[in-house]
């Protein structure tokens, strides 16, 4: 799902509390309107009302999946406090893992904090993301093949050592409130991939900040302005996910989402899954489908049955190491273990996932994101 050289002054305690003092009518006309697009979908899930499905699964398999997951990525712990794509030395990643290295850290930080959990040694995982800022405040990768001066490095880096970091409860050195900026002189986002677009609220989210009103009016009328009648960007369903993505985070319903839902449930393959497209495309095909589907598909059979299918697909995915890979058969990777284990969390499949937290949207990619509810920063 790849200019402030200054003391990080934000209180992330203190900005949250005051994000969080909107006004009752603007988080109401908020609410009813995601409610009006289908955006609800909050039953009670198998584990209590946590905004998921309620789908049959055994719980005991799902806590075996969970540990299992987890005893992988201590595998892949390193005594840096950074983390290898795999227990396998050989293994150079695939997908975020192979582009930084800062990826595999961030998703063992934001999947230890959807459970409460304490990451071992994360006070190393700290100081491993923290290493990896620049004076300038941007986050540069060390290993991977992303070139750091890249813009697309510049966006990635910078996005997962922000929220790295606050999974882990910490904040950037240097305040980096400023790092995207450029983006957004003469457009210089639209250049970079349909799958960036999302980054950019869940890096202010990641800060405790403001998302600049200029900026998020600029991609939020470009997206609009893109989108296909059946709702997609860029015929790929990676791409539609990063535009609900983006919407779910500024806290508004999703353009044309009734068509976007209509042609998930479509593209979906009779084993489950939705890679359509090349392989390194839809890595993360299914996580992104279920995601739409729970997020704005409403609590209606055939999104759950939709999803439920997902899940089966996404379980084909565990390997005998514990661990996940992005298709059936291939090789672990941390970055398949949060798409999958992601995918079955919000499947419901995955007991202990915290789906209250008040920064829920801060985690990855969405999947702790409680559907119709309005986060803070939003």
């Amino acid at each position: 799902m790849v200019d402030q050289n200054q003391e990080f002054s934000l209180n992330d305690q203190h900005a949250r509390k005051q994000s969080m003092a909107l006004t009752i009518s603007r988080r109401e006309a908020l609410h009813k309107a995601l409610m009006l697009a289908g955006s609800m979908g909050v039953t009670a899930g198998l584990y209590g009302k946590i905004g998921v499905p309620d789908l049959a699964f055994s719980a005991t398999e799902g806590v075996r999946i969970r540990e299992s997951a987890f005893a992988f990525l201590q595998k892949c712990a390193r005594s840096d406090g950074g983390y290898n794509p795999s227990p396998d030395p050989g293994y150079r990643g695939s997908s975020d893992t192979a582009e930084s290295d800062l990826a595999a850290v961030t998703y063992a930080a934001v999947l230890a904090k959807t459970f409460q959990r304490a990451l071992p040694r994360s006070a190393r995982s700290a100081e491993f993301i923290q290493s990896h800022q620049q004076e300038d405040g941007v986050f540069a990768n060390r290993e991977g093949n992303l070139d750091p001066k890249a813009d697309l490095a510049v966006l990635y880096n910078t996005v997962q050592g922000a929220v790295g970091l606050w999974a882990l409860g910490e904040k950037p050195r240097i305040n980096p409130v400023h790092a995207l900026d450029r983006f957004f002189v003469n457009g210089r986002f639209r250049k970079l991939p349909w799958y960036t677009m999302s980054f950019y609220p869940l890096f202010y989210a990641g800060l405790g900040a403001h998302f600049p009103d200029e900026h998020r009016n600029a991609i939020e009328s470009w997206l609009e302005s893109q989108q296909a009648s059946d709702g997609y960007l860029g015929d790929h369903v990676a791409s539609t996910f990063h535009l609900v993505h983006f919407f779910r985070l500024i806290g508004r319903p999703a353009p044309r989402s009734s068509a976007i839902v209509a042609r998930v449930l479509k593209d979906q393959r009779p084993d489950g899954g939705w890679h359509l497209k090349p392989p390194d495309w839809d890595v993360h095909a299914c996580f992104d489908a279920v995601f739409i589907l729970r997020q704005i598909g409403g609590n209606t059979a055939p999104c759950q049955a939709a999803i439920s299918r997902g899940a089966d697909w996404a379980l084909n995915c565990r390997t005998a190491d514990g661990g996940f890979s992005h298709y059936p058969g291939e090789h672990s990777d941390v970055d398949a273990v949060y798409f999958q284990l992601g995918t079955l969390i919000q499947a419901g499949r995955i007991p202990g996932a915290d789906f209250n937290l008040p920064d829920a949207e801060t985690l990855g990619w969405g999947h702790a994101m409680k559907p119709g509810m309005i986060y803070p920063n939003t």
